[in-house]
């Protein structure tokens, strides 16, 4: 688990950062009145790291008084940390169910789909094992997927379900960017994934096609925290993340739409 910043410096006062527009992410921006600058601690699913680190880059550009610090870990671990007392100024959970537990307990405000996944097989460049899909070509192989109460994981079990088929993995993992790390490394013969993730590895993988895969979705939202030292810079941030060029982000990176986004 990476070690969280705490929040430094002198809070600024929510008068010094206002919102203004939100139709494109020029307009995103979380004034500066010449305070100190604000640490902006975002909570975010391990499937949106290289999106979301282009986005901040971004987003710092439109606000140089907002650094963004990240933690990305899988979604159900975040909810554990922030329950536990971790501070977070934003949560952005690969499903939904995370996002209800953390509303339940009283974590975060509302929150706002804003973007949207599937999962797809992926097999080692050159295909060694010869895997064909989700089928027999499995019965020896080394599957790796994600593990129950992970949102990889739960849509795992739901396209299992859907499908009639029951999985034999080696390994659950409780971050999907472990599952494709294990498949670039030649250690697993397979693994379910997102979408996002097999275009992420590039030539390092290959990328095998499930029937079905499509109409298992996993929708991400996003919210403030109810702990976070700076609402106005983080709902900024929130603001940026759903603008037409934070979705122009999430789409280069193979995330669907999502319905909350501009």
């Amino acid at each position: 688990m990476k070690k969280f910043r705490k929040l430094a410096g002198v809070m600024i006062a929510a008068s010094a950062l206002a919102l203004t527009g939100c139709g494109s992410a020029d307009n995103n921006q979380a004034s500066d009145q010449g305070g100190e600058k604000t640490e902006l601690t975002v909570f975010a699913a391990a499937s949106l790291n290289k999106a979301f680190s282009d986005i901040a880059a971004e987003f710092e550009q439109d606000n140089p008084n907002v650094s963004v610090n990240f933690s990305f870990e899988g979604s159900s671990t975040l909810v554990d940390q922030m329950a536990e007392g971790a501070p977070a100024d934003v949560f952005a959970s690969a499903d939904e169910k995370n996002m209800t537990r953390a509303s339940q307990e009283e974590l975060v405000g509302e929150s706002q789909e804003f973007a949207t996944n599937v999962l797809t097989l992926i097999v080692p460049a050159g295909n060694p094992a010869k895997i064909t899909g989700l089928d027999d070509s499995l019965d020896d192989a080394r599957l790796v997927v994600c593990a129950p109460g992970v949102p990889c994981g739960n849509a795992t079990e739901t396209l299992a379900d859907n499908l009639g088929i029951e999985l034999n993995p080696v390994s659950e993992e409780q971050k999907v960017t472990d599952v494709r790390g294990k498949v670039e490394a030649g250690e697993a013969d397979a693994g379910l994934v997102y979408t996002t993730d097999a275009k992420a590895a590039g030539d390092a993988v290959e990328v095998i096609e499930v029937p079905g895969a499509d109409e298992v979705v996993n929708r991400y939202p996003i919210a403030v925290t109810k702990t976070g030292a700076d609402n106005a810079a983080a709902q900024a941030f929130v603001t940026w993340v759903l603008s037409e060029r934070g979705q122009e982000i999430l789409a280069s990176y193979g995330f669907g739409p999502g319905a909350d986004a501009n």
